[in-house]
């Protein structure tokens, strides 16, 4: 059955932006160098992802007495625990079994019930929506016009960094931090959105095609972040279609050099999905309009996998 979720709207913008103030301190933003756009540091958050601002938002916007259920590849997940523990929430995290080891293990230094099943994001997602027909109120990692909006606040707190035209480029996986973009772009004249897929998984980009959610054949990708189907009839869809300047997609050595670029010319780690927005630049797949700014989403990576990267391996 299709969820019914209203779009966010700019009053949802200002509210998350009112929260986040309060929460969570801006997030740097470094200029550009070489051949690397700006950089938009949403991995130096206190989760190590931008996702926490959605569920900042998110969570204020509910009463404390509401249980709250997720499904998440990890860094949703991680926002989730840190806004329950900011705000007062009870909460269900559910994660497939074979989900980021090093996301599984921070999650579980909160005080949130951790579920592990199946193994995909879509098993999980299915699980999660069952749990919540019980009783809790789930809340999507994507779909959810205050996750949206809090993602969104990312382009309120660059009004304040960078001044002129903008060109921002995020990844895109459900499409949440996109269509947060676009709707704080549409209240810009001068601000441009790319969004970033995995090759492997373009899944907004054929749904935007298509005008509504499709099935695409889903390959593995080192942007775990931005894996997996999206829940028919998100409102992220038609939110990006009328929002996001672009959409454009990088193959997986692409995703992996941008990583390696990251770590040994600017000093950060970013995971697969968080390095997909200077993967794109690099890669000569974003129209500059403006000052160019890449969204370095996350940080959370497991090791051994940051290690093969570094070497030059491709794994399996």
């Amino acid at each position: 059955m299709t969820r019914s979720v209203r779009r966010p709207t700019v009053a949802d913008l200002d509210a998350a932006w009112e929260v986040i103030r309060r929460h969570l301190s801006p997030s740097p933003l470094w200029p550009a160098e070489g051949a690397s756009p700006a950089l938009k540091l949403e991995s130096a958050q206190p989760t190590g992802a931008f996702k926490v601002r959605g569920a900042l938002a998110a969570l204020a916007a509910l009463e404390t007495s509401v249980p709250v259920v997720t499904a998440s590849a990890g860094s949703h997940a991680l926002g989730i625990a840190f806004a329950a523990r900011a705000l007062g929430h009870r909460t269900t995290v559910v994660t497939a079994v074979n989900a980021s080891a090093a996301k599984v293990a921070k999650i579980g230094e909160y005080d949130v019930e951790l579920v592990q099943v199946g193994t995909s994001y879509d098993e999980a997602e299915a699980h999660a929506l069952d749990l919540a027909r019980q009783g809790a109120h789930y809340l999507s990692a994507y779909n959810d016009p205050h996750v949206i909006a809090g993602q969104g606040t990312i382009g309120k707190e660059l009004e304040t960094q960078v001044s002129g035209p903008l060109t921002v480029v995020c990844p895109v996986g459900g499409g949440g931090l996109a269509a947060g973009l676009g709707l704080w772009a549409s209240t810009r004249d001068d601000v441009r959105v790319v969004g970033v897929e995995a090759e492997n998984n373009p899944v907004i980009r054929a749904a935007v095609a298509a005008g509504e959610v499709v099935d695409v054949e889903l390959l593995p990708t080192i942007a775990d972040g931005m894996s997996g189907s999206v829940e028919p009839g998100s409102v992220t869809v038609p939110v990006i279609a009328e929002t996001v300047a672009e959409l454009v997609t990088v193959t997986e050595s692409e995703l992996r050099s941008a990583m390696r670029y990251l770590v040994t010319e600017r000093g950060l780690v970013a995971e697969g999905a968080g390095a997909a927005s200077v993967a794109a630049v690099l890669a000569g797949k974003v129209q500059a309009h403006g000052t160019v700014v890449a969204v370095v989403s996350g940080r959370n990576i497991a090791l051994p996998l940051l290690v093969e990267v570094l070497d030059g391996r491709t794994g399996h």
